[in-house]
């Protein structure tokens, strides 16, 4: 009785398919990007910063070395969208606990009223401790630049909005180089649900 052959082209499919699902699902690089001397791929990195955290101790990117963080504007007096972002971060703060790979970078873009004393309160009303969870405060104009220029959300004085100010909602997902992998509505609990999957596949990279 004669075997039947299998024909190359089906092997070498049924093999990429099962490699294709082996391999992890790897996250985008957000932001712009340029073409290297080399020939490689530049991708948008969050510049060097410095601000003072809740705990009067300086925060950098230095401290965020080999870290994945969670980047979001916020004001302690915010009458809108703020409270219901913080709840999302404790979701995230309460998930990676025991994970020191991950941070939690809150600025404030009410930095005149937002000191290290109130930013202190704040902290010891939400019960988060440094330096897994940084709530900062700086000058004014670095903090909005830092906002719009590097992590490409809104974060500015406004008249016309509740509070006098208007902001993103948004979460940020900064891996350990820098770069801007995933941005997320941090209003929204699915977005949420999201943000946490994403930075658990982050971890493995």
């Amino acid at each position: 009785m004669q075997q039947k052959r299998i024909p190359l082209s089906k092997i070498v499919f049924v093999f990429l398919v099962v490699l294709g699902c082996q391999q992890e699902k790897k996250l985008p690089f957000l932001g712009p990007k340029e073409v290297g001397k080399q020939g490689d791929t530049l991708y948008h990195k969050i510049p060097d910063f410095k601000f003072l955290n809740q705990d009067s101790l300086w925060v950098s990117q230095k401290d965020m070395a080999g870290k994945i963080y969670v980047a979001d504007f916020f004001f302690t007096t915010c009458p809108t969208i703020c409270p219901t972002m913080k709840t999302q971060l404790l979701r995230i703060y309460d998930k990676f606990a025991e994970d020191d790979r991950v941070r939690i970078l809150s600025h404030t873009i009410d930095p005149e009223y937002d000191g290290v004393r109130v930013l202190k309160e704040y902290a010891k009303k939400l019960n988060i401790k440094s330096p897994r969870w940084n709530l900062v405060t700086g000058k004014k104009s670095d903090i909005y630049r830092l906002g719009e220029k590097s992590y490409m959300v809104t974060a500015q004085e406004d008249a016309n909005e509740v509070g006098g100010f208007v902001h993103s909602g948004a979460f940020i997902l900064v891996d350990q180089n820098r770069h801007i992998r995933g941005i997320y509505d941090g209003t929204k609990e699915e977005d949420v649900k999201h943000l946490i999957e994403d930075m658990t596949l982050l971890l493995k990279e």
